[in-house]
């Protein structure tokens, strides 16, 4: 399956293949998951529909994968030599408006996954999951290291609390996620949490 799928996509360009994902993100922003149809990406990308679901089968992967592919850099790419220095990189790197417009764009694609499995599958399958696994391989290191005992308890919990920060920040501050707000919350809980140095 890998391999007809990988020759499926082999048509499209790299460029062209970018340029299809940022058009379905404008979509999303714009109209939301729900209203978004393959029709009005065919219309915005001057696609054929065939095209479309030939080469991502329908919107809920094409949703997940520009997504995806609008995250910068790996995860576990990044190492400092500290638990600490790694998060901040992470943060480092990101965008304020960029990020209040992820957060807005995800809470949406989150309600609507309560309702369609399909999305909640691509959503697990292309972020959630490959997400998950390169924060275990960032915080893998920092036990390595000696910075994070292995039977911490809150090692399992660090995508839990990343995500919920993230998340909620608007709900309960009714303010964005910034770099400065999700810095603060690594090392005032993350860090403590983990039992690895905040300073």
């Amino acid at each position: 399956m890998a391999e007809v799928a990988t020759a499926r996509r082999s048509r499209i360009t790299p460029e062209r293949e970018a340029e299809l994902y940022e058009a379905v993100l404008e979509l999303l922003r714009e109209v939301g998951y729900d209203a978004l149809t393959m029709d009005a990406v065919a219309a915005r990308t001057k696609s054929s529909k065939a095209t479309l679901y030939r080469q991502w089968g329908g919107k809920a992967e094409l949703a997940a994968k520009a997504i995806r592919h609008n995250k910068r850099g790996g995860i576990a790419d990044v190492d400092t030599g500290s638990l600490r220095g790694d998060f901040h990189a992470l943060m480092a790197h990101e965008d304020d408006c960029v990020m209040e417009q992820n957060a807005a764009l995800m809470r949406g694609l989150a309600m609507a996954a309560h309702t369609n499995p399909d999305l909640l599958r691509a959503l697990r399958e292309q972020l959630l999951e490959p997400e998950t696994l390169e924060f275990r391989k960032l915080i893998q290191r920092a036990v390595d290291r000696g910075e994070v005992r292995a039977d911490n308890p809150a090692l399992k919990y660090v995508v839990h609390m990343l995500i919920g920060a993230f998340a909620t920040r608007a709900l309960i501050d009714d303010l964005p996620p910034t770099k400065a707000f999700l810095t603060s919350y690594i090392d005032a809980v993350v860090l403590p949490a983990l039992g690895a140095p905040s300073a």
